[in-house]
C-alpha cells in the first residue's frame, strides 16, 4: 500500500468555493459511506476538546474518485478508496520521526477542518488509499479500527500477555481485535452488559468484567491476583481513566486511547510503587491503516457485526439524537450516501 505524506500544511477550507475542479495533487470524490464515532457524538454534545463551531462532521469515510487534478497520482477515476483523514505537514519534528498522527500542524477532517458528511468533497490525493478487496462498509470502518490498532502497537504486547480493555465501544472493540491479533489474552471491562456479551459472543473474548461491581476483585480472580500487564482505557470518562491506575500489574503499562476535555490525576506513590508506564495514543498512521485493511481483506477482523444502525445522509438529523441514548444499543452507526 502506498502511503504519502503532505509536504506542507493543507487547509480544505481554502478549497470550499471550488468543489468541481480539483487542483494539482487533488481529487474530487463522492462520499459513499460515513461511519459515526465517539468523536462525532462528543462534538454533537459540545464537549470535544479540539473543536471550533460550526463544523461539518465526518472522518470515517469510504469515497469514490470522480475527478483528478493535474500531476502524478496512485488512484484512478472510479476507484473506491479509504480516506486517511489526518492532514499532516511532513516536515515537523513528529513527521520527521514518522509519527504523522501527532504532527504539530495536524488537521483532522471533521475535527479541525470540515469533514465528509456531504455528497462531494475535494481531498489531497495523498489521503486516498485504494480500498481494493474491501466492501464500502469495511472501508468506512478502517479509520475507527486503526485507532485501536495504533494503541496496541504503542503498547507492544507480547504473545500470551494479559491485556485489559476498559470501555468496549467502537474504539475499544478495535483495541480488543488488535490485541487479540497480536496474541494477547484479552479481558474486556464495561458497565454495559450488552457490550460485554458482544465481546464474548462475537469477538471470542474469554474473560469479561462488569465494571459496576468491584472490578478490581474480579480482575484479581481472573489473574490469580497478579493483574493484567497492559491496560487500555477507551471509555472517554475521566473517572474511569483515573480509576484505571489501580488495574495494571507491577511494571505494567497504562494506555489512554480516548481523549477527554478534563484533567486526569493519580496518586503518585502508587504510580511509582508499581513503576507504571503511562502512554497516550492519538489517531493512527498509514502503517496502522495498512495493517487493518490487510486483516479485513484476509478475514482476520470482524467487521459487519459491528454495524448495528444505518441511515441515509438525509436521515442523519432525525437519527443522531437517538444514537446518543444508551438503550439504543449502538455499536457502530453507518451513513449510506
Amino acid at each position: 500500500m502506498r502511503c504519502v505524506v503532505l509536504r506542507e500544511p493543507y487547509t480544505l477550507e481554502m478549497r470550499s468555493m471550488d468543489m468541481g475542479h480539483p487542483g494539482p495533487g487533488e481529487a474530487l470524490v463522492r462520499v459513499r459511506r460515513i461511519g459515526i464515532c465517539g468523536t462525532d457524538l462528543h462534538a454533537y454534545r459540545g464537549n470535544q476538546p479540539y473543536f471550533t463551531y460550526p463544523r461539518v462532521l465526518g472522518h470515517e469515510l469510504a469515497v469514490e474518485v470522480v475527478a483528478l487534478g493535474p500531476g502524478p497520482t496512485h488512484v484512478q477515476v472510479g476507484e473506491l478508496c479509504v480516506v486517511l483523514p489526518y492532514l499532516s505537514c511532513g516536515t515537523c519534528i513528529a513527521c520527521r520521526a514518522g509519527r504523522t498522527n501527532c504532527c504539530t500542524h495536524l488537521e483532522v477532517l471533521g475535527v479541525h477542518t470540515d469533514g465528509g458528511m456531504k455528497e462531494f468533497m475535494i481531498l489531497p490525493v495523498a489521503t486516498l488509499l485504494s480500498g481494493r478487496g474491501l466492501t464500502l462498509d469495511q472501508m468506512a470502518l478502517v479509520e475507527n479500527q486503526s485507532i485501536g490498532a495504533h494503541a496496541v502497537r504503542r503498547a507492544q504486547p507480547q504473545r500470551g500477555e494479559l491485556a485489559l480493555v476498559i470501555g468496549v465501544g467502537p474504539i475499544g472493540l478495535g483495541v480488543v481485535q488488535a490485541a487479540k491479533g497480536a496474541g494477547a489474552q484479552v479481558i474486556a471491562m464495561e458497565v454495559n452488559p450488552l457490550a460485554l456479551a458482544f465481546c464474548r459472543e462475537v469477538l471470542g473474548v474469554e474473560h469479561v468484567v462488569d465494571a459496576r461491581t468491584d472490578p478490581l476483585q474480579q480482575l484479581e480472580s481472573i489473574t490469580s491476583g497478579e493483574l493484567p500487564t497492559i491496560v487500555f482505557d477507551a471509555t472517554g470518562s475521566p473517572h474511569s481513566m483515573m480509576k484505571a491506575f489501580e488495574f495494571p500489574a507491577h511494571g505494567g503499562r497504562l494506555v489512554f486511547v480516548s481523549i477527554v476535555k478534563a484533567d486526569i490525576t493519580f496518586h503518585d506513590p502508587d504510580f511509582h510503587r508499581k513503576e507504571l508506564t503511562l502512554l497516550s495514543s492519538r489517531n493512527a498512521t498509514c502503517e496502522d491503516f495498512a495493517n487493518v485493511m490487510t486483516a479485513m481483506a484476509e478475514g482476520r477482523m470482524v467487521t459487519e457485526p459491528l454495524i448495528t444502525h444505518r441511515t441515509t445522509l438525509e436521515g442523519v438529523i432525525d437519527s443522531f439524537d437517538g444514537w446518543l441514548r444508551p438503550e439504543a444499543g449502538v455499536v457502530k452507526a453507518m451513513v449510506e450516501c
